[in-house]
């Protein structure tokens, strides 16, 4: 069995660069571009926030990705 970690990023914290108007379209973009450094993850919008689902093995590596994006 897998360990799974879910990150969570508010939408009022999205940078600018980002549409927050449209989050279906950033969570693809974040989808996107793990999926395009070797990592198998979900993104999707929950209303107040996004929710990234991935191994808890692909944290660290998740994290490098995401702090690139300047999402966390």
């Amino acid at each position: 069995m897998t360990a799974i970690t879910t990150i969570r990023i508010d939408h009022d914290t999205l940078p600018a660069r980002f549409d927050s108007k449209n989050p279906n379209a950033v969570a693809d973009a974040i989808e996107a571009a793990l999926r395009d450094n070797g990592m198998t993850a979900e993104a999707s919008d929950v209303i107040s926030h996004l929710k990234i689902e991935l191994p808890t093995s692909q944290l660290a590596a998740a994290s490098t990705v995401l702090a690139g994006m300047r999402l966390i």
